[in-house]
């Protein structure tokens, strides 16, 4: 039931995240400065307000519950034993390396389609509804097909796997000046990081020990977020210290953002690479056979 509910949650941030696109893209389609402002600052009120309903009354942790006669471990010591087992670092080496090399353009998605394809403010806020679409898609279908017993280590690998010809698509729609390319790119960028997460949450769960199963969500969860951190963070200051150096050529503006997408793809072969041992040899289990079965 923990990875339903946590499916769940990104399920709601996805649609979270299409929502808000298309009310942005409505709100900013006459953009001005002045009225980016009043968005953002209507954003946070928001936010400040839906937070405030969500923390309203919760339960604080009661600690009289505990057995005073068992002291739990400590963190130090429950750390070593979930290190141990499972190939435990290789599952969050590979979490850390698929997160970077789908988070890497989170933040240069829009501007590429501002500057490079000369896309409307309107226009480039919609990439984020159909970036969050194609993760909808995604994990709806790996719901579907892991609930059938498939390997969700297999179903992660078609996620990174998926997202190699994504970011070609993206690179290849400056050239080709095609936003139809972009976005396609982006839908299937949404897509291949909806079936990575989804598996690699599902191998994360599966694969904890009985008394270990909130420890192994915090690892997947804290995994995901400093690579997410990262990877945009790199992800930026790369594509502006490319975008200031003499290399522009003939793709000009698109240069920098073209490094960073294809520096995504060299992360998303390694990341196959890193998984390639966590999955099962049982071509029984095949997702290849239950993405084909009615």
């Amino acid at each position: 039931s923990q990875p339903k509910v946590v499916g769940l949650m990104y399920v709601m941030l996805l649609v979270g995240m299409i929502i808000s696109a298309v009310i942005f893209g409505a709100l900013l389609a006459n953009f001005s400065p002045l009225r980016l402002i009043q968005v953002i600052q209507g954003c946070a009120i928001i936010t400040l307000v839906f937070n405030t309903i969500a923390s309203w009354k919760q339960e604080g942790r009661n600690a009289g519950r505990r057995n005073p006669a068992k002291q739990p471990p400590s963190f130090r010591e429950s750390w070593q034993s979930f290190a141990q087992g499972g190939h435990a670092v290789r599952r969050l080496l590979s979490v850390g390396l698929g997160t970077m090399g789908f988070s890497m353009a989170d933040v240069l998605l829009e501007p590429y389609g501002g500057q490079v394809l000369h896309l409307s403010v309107g226009a480039t806020t919609s990439l984020t509804a159909t970036l969050a679409a194609g993760g909808l898609i995604g994990l709806a279908l790996a719901s579907r097909v892991l609930s059938r017993g498939a390997d969700p280590f297999r179903m992660a690998s078609y996620g990174a796997l998926t997202g190699v010809p994504a970011f070609i698509l993206v690179i290849a729609a400056s050239p080709a000046n095609e936003p139809l390319f972009f976005a396609v790119g982006t839908l299937m960028v949404g897509f291949g990081a909806g079936l990575f997460g989804h598996g690699t949450l599902t191998a994360t769960m599966n694969l904890a020990p009985r008394n270990q199963v909130g420890l192994a969500l915090g690892a997947w969860g804290a995994s995901q977020a400093v690579a997410a951190g990262l990877a945009i963070a790199i992800g930026g200051i790369l594509r502006d210290s490319v975008a200031a150096m003499p290399l522009r050529g003939e793709f000009g503006a698109a240069t920098g953002y073209m490094y960073v997408y294809a520096l995504e793809i060299i992360l998303l072969i390694f990341t196959l690479a890193a998984m390639a041992p966590l999955i099962r040899p049982n071509r029984q289990a095949n997702a290849q056979s239950q993405l084909g079965s009615p």
